[in-house]
């Protein structure tokens, strides 16, 4: 089946297309000012609506318009009672315009959902969707370790462990801020850590699946002082890897036969996915770890077919 997804993040505007096996995303971030970290509802709201129709364009520039079955949106973050963020409706409305306009399905699924899906997607193990994993969604709001189950053709994601302050994302954001970097700042963290020398690291305690951030923030600052800013992204990175890595094994211990899938923009940190290595984890294309529809349009096909 061929489906429409969109996805209207607090950082990226996305439509995408699949046609049942190969999909195409077009996404756009969302602007900031430089020093500021992320926008106010209301500015990404009306990003938004500015991108959809550039996006659009592009999208159906060079894909077949015909035979179109269903049409999916992410309308909230996670898929649990008060998950609301204004920027989500903007996808909606698009969404359910195009889905009357065309008399086909509307789907409704949170953007965590879609991370997942993306991801799974994009590495060929969708078959994952129909049996329980363990999946890390890295984000700028978001840093969650979640025991993901089938629902239906969906996936019911339930927190276990992750964060209980700051996220990864807003780690790195602040560091990258703090450093001069463009926001977001992830994939610019990432190529400055890799001119650096040092191996310091502060170690997160992490006696079970939760752990703070917060002190490590602390850390890069007074790290910042004695350092350059490829160290200091270097330092800040290896505390966030080492976290997530103690996390996961401590999981793997309650859940020993589960796969470890992640998602999140900040699972296309390159250091990430070195340290995560000798776990053999699923790990999606970079460009699906990021905010996209992708995975959205994949849910739609999934949950609208006979």
């Amino acid at each position: 089946m061929k489906t429409i997804g969109f996805d209207t993040s607090n950082y990226t505007t996305s439509i995408a297309y699949f046609d049942g096996v190969d999909g195409v995303n077009c996404s756009q971030l969302l602007p900031v000012k430089p020093g500021e970290l992320g926008l106010r509802q209301s500015d990404a709201v009306f990003s938004h609506i500015k991108s959809l129709p550039e996006l659009s364009g592009r999208l159906f520039s060079h894909v077949k318009r015909e035979k179109i079955g269903a049409i999916g949106v992410s309308t909230r973050p996670r898929a649990v009672e008060g998950s609301y963020m204004p920027c989500f409706m903007v996808g909606y409305a698009h969404a359910k315009l195009l889905s009357d306009s065309l008399g086909v399905p509307l789907v409704e699924v949170s953007h965590q959902q879609g991370h997942v899906a993306a991801c799974l997607w994009s590495e060929g193990r969708l078959d994952l969707m129909d049996k329980p994993h363990l999946a890390w969604h890295l984000s700028g709001g978001t840093t969650e370790l979640l025991l993901v189950q089938p629902e239906g053709k969906n996936v019911k994601c339930t927190r276990i462990g992750g964060t209980t302050d700051i996220s990864a994302g807003q780690l790195i954001d602040r560091t990258g801020v703090m450093l001069q970097l463009p926001f977001p700042a992830g994939r610019h963290m990432d190529e400055l850590s890799k001119q650096a020398v040092c191996t310091d690291v502060f170690k997160v305690k992490c006696p079970a699946l939760e752990f703070s951030l917060s002190g490590v923030q602390n850390k890069v600052q007074q790290y910042f002082t004695e350092h350059s800013p490829a160290e200091t992204a270097a330092f800040a990175l290896r505390c966030v890897c080492n976290a997530v890595l103690q996390a996961t094994k401590n999981a793997l211990k309650q859940f020993p036969d589960l796969e470890v899938v992640f998602s999140g923009g900040v699972a296309s940190n390159s250091m990430l996915r070195n340290v995560m290595a000798p776990l053999n984890p699923v790990f999606s294309q970079p460009q699906f770890s990021t905010d996209n529809a992708l995975g959205v349009a994949v849910l739609a096909a999934r949950l609208t077919e006979e």
